[in-house]
């Protein structure tokens, strides 16, 4: 309860200076004018407590002037010519609106400030007697074990031990459904374990948990500021100052021309209040921060505004393949043997070899073997590496070849059975291997690094929203063009070690405008921080996502759409807010000197503007 008084407090401050306003309104029928200047007076102290308290600190402290010193500066002088009601209306009603953009700032940032709230601070660690003891993540080393009982948040990022349970990933992922997980499964430090207890053995220090980065990731974005807010922040004060100068101008004008002086001295309390840009300055920042918020809760975080307000203005999106807009994750798509070969026997073999290797191409191979239940049964009594050819073994008394068509030629096998297939399946972008025993070609497996089922959606996308897709890769020029018709991709850039995609990047951003690149890998990196906007896949290398501007947490490339669209959002609504602000200000200043504005309604004119603003703003917390 406290501390939601304390988190209102400003609120609570200008609703009781409304409360004295009407009763210091009501006290001048009483006849009692002293007590009635006390009540304006007490009006004036509370309602405006905070918003003075801010504009004198800027004042003292970093040697501006804002909005607030032109608040109270008008209500001050509208008091001292017998206007106590319209001063105190001045406050009431800017002291609400100050309350609501502050409320609008904790109520964007809550999504995000509640990641550091999820973060676990303390562990159950299992002693070498398995005994437990509970410790303060700072005490933990990769390598312990770690028991995580029902409902609790997972302490650390690790892998499972023994246990199984469910987990609620939505912290990370942004997915609701939770995830069955077992023995050899991942897990995340600040995700909800379900209902079963585990033992995670610790892989990473607390420091550099997926969830720790998460939290660096908000503090970052929530302290960047777009060019837009740094440049009204920039002009704020010399505007102040101008607008003061004016006033003082206005305030000689009736010695000088002879005008009547109370009314020269209300015009410009006017002036003071309908000139104030109060508006202009909650146009951006509240809108901001409602839309990070917005896409942390989707999983993607940002690690400033500014890359959020430019995304939609990308001229061309450059992805890596491998990891991006495919799975990154090798599986094997066709396999078939010579006719004097069985294919069980075939399998066996190369299932044999490669379970002595650990190239992702080698597993690929075993997993396909596991799911026709072929096993690496078969002794293998040695490998041999033949350097940019494949691998030569020994398998039960006899050699074995597993590799690529030079190979083949090497061995001098004849291959014309297989080379139609051969081409047609590298055409398909898959990796062509042969396997074979001194005497023929046995058979032959490819292998194919799978399209994320999102990505040809992404692409699709983008380009109805005219922004350019360009992969760029490492991977050779036959496989790059199949990926990329595949994925829906017009133009690719193939076999492209890291400096070269810096190049490509460059080249890329003078062809066409600005530039976001996709990535997950070290070789990404360079290339992320060359473009203007750089993207990361959450399950991406640590360099990644330290470099990029903008992390998928989820790995989902629809959040890609989901942020274009969002940045598309917020720069409408930024646009609609500065328009419209502007646009008050300049016909409140007209209606004070041409229709003789009243200080009450330039008031509410004034601050209602700005209170639209800031709930347009907040129109982005909204999916």
């Amino acid at each position: 309860m406290a501390q939601k008084l304390r988190q209102h407090r400003e609120m609570i401050m200008a609703l009781l200076g409304g409360v004295l306003l009407v009763i210091a309104f009501l006290s001048e029928s009483w006849g009692n004018p002293a007590l009635t200047v006390v009540l304006y007076l007490l009006t004036f102290a509370v309602g405006g407590y905070y918003k003075a308290k801010e504009g004198i600190l800027d004042l003292i402290y970093d040697k501006s002037l804002n909005v607030e010193i032109l608040m109270i500066i008008a209500a001050l002088g509208a008091a001292s010519i017998g206007h106590w009601h319209e001063g105190a209306i001045l406050i009431f009603i800017f002291s609400v609106s100050g309350a609501m953009e502050t409320y609008a700032n904790q109520k964007s940032e809550r999504d995000l400030s509640s990641l550091v709230e999820m973060a676990p601070d303390k562990a159950n660690r299992l002693n070498n007697d398995d005994s437990v003891t509970v410790v303060a993540l700072e005490e933990l080393n990769v390598g312990d074990r770690v028991l995580v009982k029902d409902g609790e948040r997972v302490p650390v990022d690790g892998v499972i031990l023994s246990g199984q349970t469910t987990i609620d990933e939505s912290p990370i992922t942004g997915e609701s459904m939770p995830v069955d997980k077992a023995s050899g499964d991942d897990v995340f430090n600040g995700t909800m374990n379900g209902t079963g207890s585990v033992v995670v053995e610790m892989t990473k220090p607390n420091e550099d948990s997926l969830f720790q980065k998460m939290i660096r990731l908000v503090e970052e974005a929530k302290e960047n500021r777009p060019p837009t807010q740094q440049l009204i922040e920039k002009i704020e004060g010399p505007y102040v100052v101008s607008v003061l100068v004016v006033v003082g101008l206005m305030l000689l004008s009736p010695f000088v021309f002879g005008f009547n002086f109370e009314d020269v001295f209300y015009r410009a309390m006017v002036l003071l209040v309908v000139a104030s840009p109060c508006a202009v300055v909650a146009s951006i920042m509240p809108s901001l921060l409602s839309a990070v918020s917005t896409g942390a809760r989707k999983g993607v975080l940002t690690k400033g505004g500014v890359y959020l307000e430019q995304l939609s203005k990308m001229a061309v999106v450059a992805l890596d393949k491998t990891g991006t807009i495919t799975k990154g994750e090798p599986v094997v798509t066709d396999f078939m043997t010579a006719e004097e070969f069985d294919d069980h026997d075939v399998l066996s073999h190369i299932v044999a070899i490669e379970n002595q290797s650990s190239h992702p191409l080698a597993e690929a191979i075993v997993r396909y073997g596991d799911t026709y239940n072929v096993h690496a049964d078969l002794e293998v009594a040695y490998t041999e590496s033949i350097a940019g050819h494949g691998i030569q073994a020994g398998v039960a008394d006899e050699t074995w070849y597993v590799g690529n068509e030079a190979l083949i030629d090497r061995l001098g096998l004849v291959k014309d059975d297989f080379l139609n297939m051969k081409k047609t399946l590298q055409q398909e972008g898959k990796t062509v291997m042969f396997i074979a025993n001194k005497k023929a070609i046995a058979g032959m497996i490819a292998v194919k690094d799978e399209i994320r089922p999102e990505a040809k959606q992404l692409i699709e996308t983008l380009n109805e929203r005219g922004v350019k897709t360009v992969m760029i890769t490492g991977d050779n020029d036959q496989t790059a063009q199949a990926i990329s018709k595949e994925a829906g991709i017009h133009e690719w850039i193939s076999e492209c070690l890291p400096e070269q995609k810096v190049h490509e990047v460059e080249r890329l951003r003078e062809t066409y405008g600005s530039i976001a690149m996709v990535g997950d890998g070290v070789n990404d990196a360079p290339a992320m921080a060359k473009a203007d906007v750089g993207i990361a896949m959450g399950s991406g290398t640590d360099v990644a996502i330290e470099t990029s501007d903008i992390v998928l947490m989820n790995n989902q490339l629809k959040n890609i759409s989901m942020t274009f669209n969002l940045s598309t959002r917020l720069n409408r609504i930024v646009k609609q807010n500065l328009i419209f602000s502007v646009a008050v200000i300049l016909l409140l200043i007209v209606a004070n000197f041409s229709q003789g504005l009243t200080l009450p309604y330039g008031v509410v004119a004034h601050e209602g503007s700005t209170i639209l603003v800031i709930l347009n703003g907040l129109r982005l917390l909204k999916e």
